[in-house]
């Protein structure tokens, strides 16, 4: 078999050099990590197979799985992906993208805390049904670094690790803190995390144009160095589409850790006007902790 292609892709762990290899004529993907890790995939994304590097467990191997690999397979059947999390209101979802530390994560716990059912986190995978676009569920699990874990329980270990042997941590989508949202439903809302800023009127949100919302999530796709030029003009136009039947907000986080709850209200009362303009059910306040 010979390599056809191999690109560097987006960083998992620190590792620069993940690379995503075809095979037999394109009939097979082989992705590697430099820790020797490796998945063998074939073409339609039906079946997998995988090893741990050398020293490296099942834990580890699942690690990789659950992220850049499971991305890529949802890439490979046709689905849209953002690079966001998802929370979800009454039914409906709203998602949280940006650049990689803008938040995304964090902010999502946050809505956690307060009572909305998480529906993904890092990976969000769109359906499109008609004219609408379903979130489709992740992992019942917030993945979050020892800074967010110790300003949101007083305790950089308040967490679970992820695996032994690295500094990252989960919020347990259980029902014991927070909630995971297990169906398909409606993205209503988009929010943009943009550059902190030291300032008095930081949280604050403002309208993004759907332009503007394009071009960003266009950067925000996941994986979105596998396209062709064809794949590319095909998801512009999903993501035209999608833009279209969505709000689309600029939030404006704080330099200040402090206001975090405060961010998380901000982007929370937007969602449920949002929301309430689908005649739902009257909306109340947010729902308590299972």
């Amino acid at each position: 078999m010979t390599s056809a292609r191999m690109r560097p892709t987006e960083l998992l762990l620190g590792d620069e050099t993940f690379t995503v290899s075809e095979y037999d004529h394109g009939r097979f993907f082989n992705l590697a990590y430099g820790d020797g890790t490796r998945f063998l995939l074939d073409r339609n994304a039906t079946r997998l197979w995988g090893e741990s590097g050398s020293g490296l467990s099942h834990d580890d191997l699942c690690v990789y799985l659950v992220g850049p690999v499971m991305g890529f397979i949802l890439r490979q059947r046709g689905l849209t992906c953002l690079h966001a999390s998802a929370v979800t209101f009454h039914g409906r979802a709203i998602a949280l993208f940006g650049a990689a530390g803008a938040g995304k994560s964090t902010t999502a716990a946050t809505l956690g805390l307060r009572g909305w059912p998480v529906l993904c986190e890092d990976v969000c995978a769109l359906q499109q049904v008609e004219d609408q676009f379903l979130v489709r569920p992740g992992y019942p699990r917030v993945c979050l670094w020892p800074d967010s874990v110790d300003f949101l329980f007083s305790s950089a270990d308040a967490l679970p690790l992820i695996v032994k042997g690295w500094e990252k941590r989960f919020l347990e989508l259980d029902g014991s803190r927070a909630r995971f949202g297990n169906s398909c439903v409606p993205l209503s809302a988009v929010f943009l995390l943009a550059g902190r800023e030291d300032s008095d009127s930081a949280p604050r949100f403002e309208r993004l144009s759907q332009r503007e919302a394009v071009l960003h999530l266009v950067a925000n796709t996941y994986m979105n160095w596998l396209l062709n030029p064809d794949q590319r003009a095909a998801e512009f136009d999903v993501l035209t589409s999608l833009m279209s039947s969505v709000e689309c907000f600029r939030v404006i986080p704080s330099t200040d850790p402090a206001r975090l709850p405060a961010l998380a209200e901000l982007i929370e009362s937007q969602a449920l006007r949002v929301v309430g303009q689908h005649d739902l059910p009257a909306l109340g306040t947010a729902p308590s902790n299972v």
